[in-house]
């Protein structure tokens, strides 16, 4: 399994291939369907240096607030990614990231904008949430939390051993896409 620490570069994340390991160490930023609207009306000066060379995740933490005014992820599981599709090429390249993480894939101007910029798209274990939660010892800051909610809202964390899979390459790889073409084959033979 190898050991990344973010922020990352470029060279190093074009040597990962699908089906890699990959444990992830550093300073990320979450963001869903509100952020990733938002980053693109946009260039967003305040959030940009905690993307660069970082990694995204598409995450709707649950967080309890300390009594200091600090906050804690208590659970931190993926969310579905296809829902920014129509962005997250864009954001990758406006923003200088390296990855995204989510589940379930993403789709074909994704991993063409991977290739383009020097990305990963990073899978992460659902149902797996308060697990997860457990290799984020810190939240650093938030933004857009009154505006967009908890879930929403972009969480800076800092990461320590978070597990995830390379699915989609920076080569064009996609285990999404070989998986769907082995289905699609096989129910085919199953129907004959």
């Amino acid at each position: 399994m190898a050991e990344l620490k973010l922020p990352v570069s470029e060279e190093t994340i074009r040597g990962l291939e699908v089906g890699d390991f990959v444990e992830l160490s550093g300073r990320m930023i979450t963001g869903r369907d509100a952020a990733h609207t938002w980053l693109m009306q946009e260039f967003r000066e305040e959030v940009a240096p905690f993307m660069k060379d970082s990694v995204i995740y598409h995450c709707g933490p649950v967080v309890a607030e300390n009594d200091d005014g600090t906050y804690d992820f208590v659970a931190a599981g993926p969310t579905t990614s296809i829902r920014e599709e129509p962005y997250q090429a864009d954001v990758i390249g406006r923003y200088g990231l390296r990855g995204v993480i989510g589940k379930g894939g993403m789709g074909a101007k994704t991993l063409a904008g991977l290739g383009e910029h020097g990305a990963v798209y990073l899978h992460a274990v659902g149902g797996a949430a308060q697990v997860l939660a457990r290799a984020i010892p810190r939240v650093e800051r938030v933004f857009m939390l009154e505006e967009f909610g908890v879930p929403e809202a972009m969480w800076v964390i800092e990461v320590e051993r978070f597990p995830v899979m390379v699915t989609m390459d920076s080569h064009g790889g996609s285990l999404h896409d070989e998986v769907r073409e082995h289905s699609q084959a096989k129910l085919k033979e199953l129907l004959k």
